[in-house]
């Protein structure tokens, strides 16, 4: 099995929209921007990201309170989806949420 595993570190761009499934799961989604300097081969490289992540059932009750500007760490798994437009998006399915501030 090839691993899948994402820690990111990023501010929320705008409050969770919350949504319940037919089979009474709870989801929240909201996307983070993370920015940091990295190295690669030897010299400095701004890195950038927006990503949108997907909470799932109990995971929900800790992003009630989240607000945009809020910093959180997120731990989980990276998905493909599609945009209602059909183009590919990556999406971060989370299984830990911390916020950070």
């Amino acid at each position: 099995m090839v691993d899948n595993h994402l820690v990111l570190v990023g501010e929320l761009v705008k409050k969770p929209s919350f949504s319940t499934s037919p089979a009474g799961i709870e989801h929240c989604q909201f996307s983070i921007d993370h920015r940091s300097m990295q190295q690669e081969a030897g010299l400095n490289r701004q890195a950038f990201v927006r990503i949108q992540v997907v909470a799932t059932g109990e995971l929900t009750h800790i992003t009630r309170e989240f607000i945009a500007r809020d910093v959180v760490k997120v731990t989980g798994f990276i998905n493909r989806h599609e945009s209602r437009n059909g183009n590919p998006i990556l999406v971060l399915h989370a299984s830990q949420i911390e916020k950070i501030n």
